[in-house]
């Protein structure tokens, strides 16, 4: 049968789409021939549309076996595995992605739950026993879309599986630093780049000289934010779940300092002893208690950026705030955001971050695990602090 075709969904933080650049060359027409191989697919270049082999490999997913309520576990995802033809349907203008490598990020925690209807939500619930969906990198295998080509290397968002039909294939994003680990697509050249570029330039606003405090700062996007601080002449603070941790932001990332919220009885007071003149930008990841004694210890004119508070993803009664009224006496803006806003600043965005990367002013580190079959235990890990440094599921190679 089919995989499902893939709709990419039309909430702001996701489907802020990028204009695509024409493509001047021809567009190449490949046929597949199907060895008896399970999985394996030859590419025979010079085959008209019309005589291309319907080949048909199997394909695993993960999809959701029931909605989610309070901390999620790996037996509410599985692993299926049906079989799809390897060519975009005729009639559709789609493209065919090889999925190569996935992103596991926080914010799939909310689409794993059951809303009502009408309810405010930044994504739609994940259907049961479809694929998830999230970022990810592939290799176009066929197209039917004038602007993609079989062999192009993209990335956007995708299902949690080995084939994906890409049903908007406008959303793609051809990936244009080869050179570099595709997989850096899934982090700090993709969405959670972005999300650390935006955030802390756009809505943080630094000025040379700012105190700026960072909380899960060894994360996918903490880790990009303490770099961009220091590139922009800040003093940087973070915070991390273990001692491991607390030593790569000082020794890989270049933090000033940080600590270790697990060991400190006393938020407001590690804060306290690392930046006795306060905070200017808190660029939050977590929410919580670990908001509230930030919110004490900010400058007047500071600024929080609100980009997750993963701490309360998983409460049914989620913790309040004791300090907001610090906002008025301070003037403190705090400002949340979503990275759909942004996405206007990825041409700039991406060749600035891979000139950081390629100048050794930005340090990458990813924590990979092999096959789909490993993603579910990568996507719970990340709510207990387990990945060091960005999450990704490798899939296939290029």
């Amino acid at each position: 049968m089919s995989i499902p075709s893939i709709k990419l969904y039309e909430e702001e933080h996701m489907l802020h789409i990028l204009a695509q650049q024409t493509i001047s060359s021809k567009l190449i027409i490949r046929a597949f021939h199907y060895r008896n191989e399970p999985g394996r697919v030859e590419e025979m270049a010079g085959s008209s549309s019309e005589e291309k082999a319907v080949a048909a490999v199997q394909n695993k997913k993960v999809v959701l076996r029931r909605h989610v309520t309070g901390f999620p576990t790996e037996d509410d995802m599985e692993i299926t595995v049906d079989t799809t033809e390897i060519r975009v349907p005729a009639g559709q203008t789609a493209v065919l992605l090889k999925n190569l490598y996935l992103s596991c990020d926080p914010w799939m925690r909310g689409r794993m739950t059951k809303h009502e209807d009408g309810a405010s939500v930044p994504a739609t619930d994940f259907a049961i026993g479809e694929a998830m969906v999230n970022y990810g990198v592939g290799k176009v295998i066929d197209s039917t879309h004038p602007e993609f080509t079989g062999g192009d290397l993209v990335w956007g968002m995708s299902g949690w599986e080995e084939y994906t039909l890409i049903t908007q294939p406008e959303s793609l994003h051809k990936i244009n630093h080869a050179d570099l680990p595709l997989s850096y697509y899934t982090g700090v050249l993709g969405m959670p780049g972005l999300t650390a570029y935006a955030g802390f330039t756009q809505v943080g606003r630094p000025k040379k000289g700012d105190f700026v405090f960072v909380s899960a700062a060894s994360g996918a996007v903490g880790q990009l934010v303490g770099q961009l601080a220091k590139i922009a002449g800040c003093y940087v603070v973070g915070s991390a779940g273990s001692d491991e941790k607390v030593g790569l932001l000082k020794t890989k990332f270049g933090y000033d300092d940080a600590f270790n919220y697990k060991s400190e009885t006393d938020l407001g007071a590690a804060l306290k002893r690392r930046l006795p003149d306060g905070v200017d930008i808190y660029f939050d990841n977590v929410g919580g208690a670990t908001l509230d004694a930030a919110l004490l210890h900010m400058r007047d004119g500071g600024r929080v950026a609100v980009c997750g508070m993963i701490s309360q993803y998983n409460l049914e009664e989620r913790d309040g705030l004791r300090n907001l009224y610090c906002v008025i006496p301070k003037a403190i803006r705090v400002e949340g955001f979503n990275v759909g806003r942004f996405f206007h600043l990825y041409e700039r965005f991406e060749e600035e971050m891979a000139g950081y990367i390629k100048d050794g002013k930005v340090a990458v580190v990813e924590d990979v695990v092999e096959g789909i079959e490993s993603a579910p235990a990568a996507l719970i890990g990340l709510f207990s602090g387990k990945n060091v440094g960005k999450q990704v599921v490798a899939i296939a190679r290029a």
